[in-house]
């Protein structure tokens, strides 16, 4: 079977036009995310908030990240699997590590960026930066360690920074590159101009960039389109909108305005799907 990297790496060397990357944060999440795209992102937003409880400013253990790609592979492994490993957790001998754990279960790409901790959300402000020449060390060990994995270079620069470290980044074997928090149609265009590589743009409500179909990114010679936090936002909306008209019902569990809801049947259904790829047993009925 092909390594989902070296699928990727393909689909980018033929132009063909890549699924978006749909953010997730748990098994479950992907299953409904798999319905609508064959590439999964798993966010380290998303999953620092769905396995933490905590925003994403470095909490995140490296195996706590590995494991939770792990379990999303052996229920999705048709699938192909971005994941988002910070700053490689620090060490570039944890970073190397890593990268050998997520080549081995099938991982497509890997996202490493040039954040110094305590990292932020890229589109936040008050974000720090690695020295140029530490990032680009790391960046050049991973690309020699991995096998047929692709690896994102991500920076998280603004102003002129973005381009010097862009240049830096293109003379590497990255297989995709990403500036987080593209703040206006121009700088983007100037980012594209800047480079011939495959760019990654990320898409998040209420972040900096500005908010453009793919058909308008495709426009702009963006290749691949990222979508980090739809459903875990949407989790956090529909949760609570749930709670509160059950508390408001005096406890009757009650349907959504359209007279649809998703009861056990709807859920199994979705489980039971991941039954037969993870190799699991069969329930009896």
């Amino acid at each position: 079977m092909k390594h989902p990297g070296q699928a990727l790496r393909e689909e980018l060397a033929n132009g063909k036009v890549i699924d978006p990357f749909l953010g997730i944060y748990d098994c479950f999440s992907a299953s409904i995310a798999a319905r609508y795209s064959s590439n999964l992102f798993l966010s380290g937003f998303g999953f620092s908030a769905g396995f933490y409880g905590l925003p994403d400013v470095g909490y995140i253990a490296w195996a706590d990240m590995v494991a939770a790609a792990w379990r999303v592979r052996q229920i999705l492994p048709e699938h192909k699997l971005l994941v988002d490993i910070d700053d490689g957790y620090v060490d570039i001998h944890t970073a190397l590590h890593v990268v050998k754990q997520l080549e081995r279960m099938g991982t497509a790409m890997a996202m490493l960026e040039d954040q110094s901790r305590p990292r932020r959300c890229g589109h936040v402000d008050g974000k720090q930066l690695l020295p140029l020449p530490a990032y680009m060390a790391k960046l050049n060990a991973l690309l020699a360690e991995r096998e047929s994995m692709c690896v994102l270079a991500r920076t998280d620069a603004s102003g002129d920074e973005i381009y010097r470290r862009l240049e830096a980044m293109s003379a590497t074997d990255a297989d995709v590159l990403m500036v987080d928090g593209i703040d206006s149609i121009e700088t983007l265009k100037q980012v594209r101009n800047c480079t011939d590589k495959p760019l990654l743009f990320n898409q998040i409500a209420g972040g900096k960039s500005p908010n453009l179909s793919i058909e308008q990114l495709r426009a702009h010679g963006i290749g691949l389109v990222q979508y980090s936090t739809p459903l875990l936002f949407t989790a956090q909306q529909a949760m609570t909108e749930a709670l509160e008209a059950l508390v408001k019902s005096g406890g009757i569990l009650p349907r959504n305005p359209n007279g649809l809801s998703v009861g056990v049947a709807e859920c199994l259904a979705l489980l039971q799907a991941n039954v037969k790829t993870s190799g699991g047993a069969e329930p009896t009925q």
